[in-house]
């Protein structure tokens, strides 16, 4: 299929998958003459680049024309709807047009419906913290690309370790390749512990002092970790998958559920093995407590993306969540 929109807030992963089309219908040797990036800022973007799409390609390899962060899945005039639709019904096979845009596409316009009848749409959105299946699915998918043979173990510490972070995913399973060279053993957890710097390791260290309302020791880490470059949302977002799982191992406690099996399930625990361990830590919380941490976590993920001083941001919440959960 000649025409693809992708679409979502993961402009790493977007990036990622432009690259590898890229390098799937381009001819290195013709790239310059065949490739055109058209950014929004000119006034007639899209119309310059279906003018583009429908020129025949140079020299050997397809034609690419990629329209970045697009806006007519959200306002397409009537003109330029006409215009789409003829050079979509009659996009030559040599040429590939490729639109990205950071937002979704609104399902109400005919634009919409034009693009669901001949585009491959493909949404680039970081999944939810707390969804650790899918977490560890996307591990396992990257790191089948890129050629890297993890132990199931070892898949499951990487998923941990990066959480829904894409551009670190990468970034340690190049790390992996590099380590690996040669060698056709499947990489271990040792491996991977060596290698990969633990962000939600770190935050889940985090989560526990919060659980125990240690503040100081609490606001000493955070100020730490953000020495360390770790990113103040990456933080945030392990720390609102930590206290959403302890919310519903507690609620199914308490409900009276005690099939390890169904509260593994209901909380996304990939090893229920853990719930052990889980269970002490969410022994002396009350539910209510639990369910104002996320609120809390929430209005604070909302505040960094908004521009807060990460610093003073996390420490007022820190603080806010260690009296939760019964500051010592």
């Amino acid at each position: 299929m000649p025409i693809y929109l992708y679409w979502g807030t993961d402009d790493f992963a977007i990036a990622q998958a432009t690259k590898a089309l890229r390098l799937k219908v381009l001819d290195p040797a013709w790239e310059s003459f065949n490739y055109n990036r058209i950014s929004p800022e000119q006034s007639d973007a899209v119309t310059q680049g279906l003018n583009q799409a429908m020129t025949p390609p140079f020299g050997a390899g397809s034609r690419l024309t990629w329209l970045t962060d697009t806006t007519v899945c959200q306002r397409c005039p009537d003109e330029l709807f006409g215009e789409l639709e003829r050079t979509f019904a009659s996009l030559p096979d040599t040429s590939i047009l490729l639109l990205t845009s950071s937002v979704k596409p609104d399902s109400r316009l005919k634009v919409t419906k034009l693009l669901q009848k001949y585009a491959e749409i493909r949404e680039f959105s970081p999944i939810p913290s707390w969804k650790g299946d899918l977490l560890l699915k996307q591990v396992k998918q990257v790191a089948q690309e890129m050629s890297v043979r993890l132990t199931a173990e070892a898949e499951e510490l990487l998923a941990e370790s990066v959480g829904n972070d894409t551009r670190q995913l990468y970034s340690a399973l190049e790390k992996l390749q590099l380590y690996a060279g040669n060698e056709r053993r499947s990489l271990t957890e040792s491996d991977v512990a060596t290698l990969v710097v633990a962000t939600q390791q770190n935050a889940l260290k985090l989560a526990a002092a919060i659980r125990q309302g240690q503040v100081a020791e609490a606001l000493e880490m955070v100020a730490e970790l953000l020495r360390q470059n770790e990113p103040a949302l990456g933080m945030v977002s392990s720390l609102i998958k930590q206290f959403r799982c302890w919310l519903w191992i507690k609620l199914m406690l308490e409900s009276g559920e005690r099939d390890d099996a169904a509260i593994a399930k209901a909380a996304e625990i990939a090893n229920p093995k853990r719930l052990y361990f889980l269970r002490q830590e969410v022994q002396p919380l009350s539910s209510q407590a639990l369910l104002q941490t996320l609120p809390l976590l929430l209005e604070l993920e909302f505040s960094l993306k908004d521009g807060a001083e990460d610093l003073a941001a996390m420490q007022t919440k820190i603080v806010e969540l260690c009296h939760l959960c019964g500051m010592k």
